[in-house]
């Protein structure tokens, strides 16, 4: 009988022991992945709804160049990155121009409107809105008017030193891209 006891009460300690780990789990999964608030600055007034927000996951190309000292410094050359929805799946990818292909064949180029520092991630590349111009195609993006980066982490220059003109470095980096009609 004290066996049965010390069975239950054993598989009691277990028991709750994982529902703590895991409510602890989910807590710092959640506030390690919380949205930080935008910047009224990266806000537009007429932006009237969310058309798709989307995780990204790739890397700031830059490219080793001579400045106006004409000393070797790395410059920011193109993203390269892929956009995923909530579920997982592969909506969107970011490349030069900038711009971004949706799956269903849609496309938006844009230009930088504003931008501010990554205040919850310091070293990490700025928060920007850009407006979205050149639509292409029908589908997700053809309605696109804005586009948000948001909750950026990484993706700044090389720390190394770019020693061959030329020579490119790359960044990871993370984002959050709001879509905006």
């Amino acid at each position: 009988m004290y066996s049965r006891f010390a069975s239950r009460r054993s598989l009691a300690r277990v028991v709750t022991g994982a529902s703590l780990a895991l409510a602890c789990s989910a807590a710092w999964v959640s506030s390690a992945f919380a949205q930080s608030a935008v910047p009224a600055a990266l806000a537009p007034s007429d932006a009237t709804h969310v058309i798709a927000t989307l995780k990204a996951s790739g890397t700031q190309i830059y490219l080793c160049k001579r400045d106006a000292n004409n000393k070797l410094s790395w410059a920011f050359k193109a993203p390269s990155a892929e956009l995923y929805d909530a579920s997982g799946e592969l909506i969107v990818t970011h490349s030069a121009g900038p711009s971004w292909a949706a799956a269903d064949g849609s496309k938006i180029t844009g230009e930088v409107l504003q931008q501010a520092p990554s205040a919850d991630q310091p070293g990490s590349i700025p928060l920007l809105l850009l407006r979205a111009t050149n639509a292409a195609g029908p589908g997700l993006l053809s309605p696109v008017r804005y586009v948000q980066r948001l909750d950026t982490h990484g993706g700044v220059a090389p720390t190394g030193p770019c020693t061959q003109e030329g020579q490119e470095g790359r960044s990871p980096y993370i984002a959050r891209y709001v879509f905006l009609g």
